[in-house]
């Protein structure tokens, strides 16, 4: 028989199902070693000669049996011992507070997990010692979705209600962060108290949404983006089975030709679609719409809560994030917290612009002009306006969004002028607690960034200049050393009534003027003073005229040589066709180089601007 060993600090109370008696590990070893294996049978014998040894614990984990045929995944023993066991003895937690449960719902075996519910629905709501989670929110976080049906159909809604602990909220917030946005829905309507419940992490439910699950959180280009708007999405519709009965052998065959064929269709057709990425973003546009859904739920329950601690951590998160859909949603339904502050005691809008999120900033033209000259020449701890942090650096994650420093200082001086427009005349000479206008404070803390767009502009323009001068050179002397050369009785072009000689002249006109030019406008930048303000429109303005004229003079260059090709060996269009070919290869490699970049510039400066001052006033 095994023989017991009473130790002085056993206790029962931090042990479930354990009755006060630590066997010897010596004597159980064949138990283990069994279990180990997958040898079920001489586990089997060893148990029915020392039944209470079903309740043997390792010396270094308090592990029994159970627990380690469940994290050896070992199915068929778990199912036997579970039988031999009591509801008690799957109570037992191992050092950690892990019960066998726990270490199933983690390994993700539906089967396991099945058997040890089926026993004892206690164990449901047994929290691991270390982590404080319940068997489903372990599922939950290692995203074991076929366990987590199972255990929320099984799990009394009472052990999900906030009295009975953080559980049910943390099971909210890990369907929300982990975009399980119809499992989410469903619990709220079962028990709407769990969006104003801490979860066991600390976090209330409304912290779990991540950038990804709104429209502005994700990034798609722009054939994606045409893809995303084309694709409807419609309700799910339930299959439907379909009993065909007393039909003939030949219409039982044309049928089953029918469902191969359309099979095959559906399977090429789910390939194809595949292939191209498009059920990649029916996923991203589904899991938007069931966000948005979920949030307008959770909206309508903010409307008519008056207590602040649940939203006001999780609308300065999604500030921060830029969670425009989110922060808009919660503005519609409490406009009252448009005046909360954070601990630094900045109003959302503030710190909208200390994180340069221009789309939740654009919002404070809902407002009228009074309250938005309010919220933007409040003061901070430090006693800064909003006007000083648009003085501040961007984050450098915001930064990093834009091509080029001359691009990145450009930005920053449109959000302190945007600023500039709201705030009242005196604000722009008040001081913080550092005796700092936000001039000085925007000069100060873009010191270095002015020495960086100096630095990238000149570099560009050096570059660019050097290309602009040879092509000068090239095209003014072509200009004089025409192909075919000149008729030497009256001194014109040989071939100056042929069309082809006249797209020559005007491609190296062209060529000539746009060049010059180009290295016109890049020598304006490399004299320029290279003030701040400069960085708004002057700079880039010239960067344009040169990027684009340049681009102009490379490409009707190369027209200019393919037009003298032509001319010279047009009946060997094995030679010319290539050739030219060849030619389109330094314009195509500028415009990939370059254009990106010339694009981004000119909607910088001449678009429609960063902040949309269209938004709907509120009445």
């Amino acid at each position: 028989m095994v023989k017991p060993v009473v130790p002085a600090d056993a206790n029962s109370s931090s042990n479930p199902g354990y009755d006060d008696r630590v066997y010897d590990y010596n004597q159980c070893k064949p138990l283990f070693d069994a279990v180990w294996s997958g040898d079920w049978n001489k586990a089997k014998e060893f148990l029915t000669l020392h039944p209470n040894a079903i309740r043997a614990r390792l010396p270094s984990t308090n592990k029994i049996a159970l627990h380690m045929a469940t994290d050896l995944e070992h199915e068929h023993i778990v199912e036997e011992l579970v039988q031999l066991m009591s509801e008690e003895d799957l109570e037992i937690t191992d050092i950690w507070g892990w019960t066998a449960l726990a270490f199933a719902a983690n390994r993700g075996n539906l089967k396991m997990v099945e058997c040890m519910v089926r026993k004892s629905k206690k164990i449901l709501s047994i929290p691991t010692g270390t982590s404080n989670m319940t068997p489903i929110i372990l599922a939950s976080l290692n995203e074991q979705w076929d366990i987590v049906d199972y255990l929320y159909s099984v799990t009394p809604l009472q052990d999900l209600m906030p009295e009975k602990g953080p559980y049910g909220a943390g099971l909210l917030r890990n369907f929300i962060c982990l975009m399980k946005f119809g499992n989410a829905l469903k619990l709220i309507q079962r028990c709407p108290q769990l969006v104003f419940t801490l979860g066991y992490d600390g976090a209330f439910p409304m912290q779990g949404f991540m950038p990804s699950a709104f429209p502005s959180g994700t990034r798609l280009k722009f054939w994606q983006r045409w893809i995303y708007n084309c694709i409807h999405i419609e309700r799910a519709i339930s299959d439907i089975h379909v009993s065909v009965q007393n039909e003939g052998n030949e219409e039982r065959n044309r049928m089953k030709i029918t469902w191969s064929v359309a099979g095959f269709l559906q399977g090429l057709k789910s390939n194809l679609l595949e292939l191209l990425g498009i059920n990649r973003i029916r996923e991203i546009k589904q899991a938007h719409i069931q966000s948005l859904e979920l949030l307008h739920h959770i909206c309508e329950l903010i409307k008519h809560s008056h207590s602040n601690d649940y939203v006001v951590p999780a609308i300065f998160r999604a500030i921060q994030r830029g969670m425009f859909e989110f922060v808009d949603s919660v503005l519609q339904a409490r406009p009252d917290l448009a005046w909360i502050n954070n601990q630094m005691r900045r109003n959302p809008f503030m710190l909208a612009t200390e994180c340069r999120q221009e789309k939740i900033y654009s919002l404070i033209y809902r407002l009228d002009k009074r309250k938005r000259t309010l919220i933007a020449t409040s003061g901070d701890t430090s006693n800064n306006c909003m006007l000083h942090l648009s003085g501040m650096l961007s984050p450098l994650a915001k930064l990093n969004n834009i091509s080029g420093a001359a691009l990145q200082m450009q930005r920053e001086l449109q959000w302190f002028k945007e600023v500039e427009t709201i705030v009242l005349p005196w604000t722009k000479e008040a001081t913080n607690h550092d005796g700092m206008t936000p001039r000085e404070l925007f000069t100060k803390s873009h010191k270095e960034l002015v020495k960086e767009g100096e630095r990238w502009m000149k570099e560009t323009a050096t570059s660019c200049t050097v290309a602009g001068a040879l092509i000068i050179t090239i095209m003014f002397a072509a200009a004089f050393t025409v192909p075919g050369g000149n008729n030497s009785e009256t001194g014109f072009p040989i071939f100056l009534h042929k069309n082809l000689f006249m797209a020559f002249i005007v491609s190296d006109a062209i060529s000539l003027f746009s060049s010059t030019t180009s290295v016109l406008m890049f020598l304006g930048n490399l004299t320029s003073r290279y003030a701040e303000d400069d960085f708004l429109k002057s700079l880039p303005t010239k960067m344009i005229i040169g990027l684009s004229t340049l681009f102009i003079s490379i490409a009707t260059m190369m027209v200019a040589f393919s037009s003298t090709l032509f001319i010279m060996i047009h009946e060997q269009s094995w030679i010319v066709i290539p050739m030219i070919f060849l030619a389109s290869v330094p314009v195509t490699l500028f415009i990939g180089m370059q254009f990106p970049l010339l694009v981004e510039m000119y909607i910088s400066t001449y678009g429609g601007g960063i902040f949309d001052k269209k938004v709907q006033s509120r009445a």
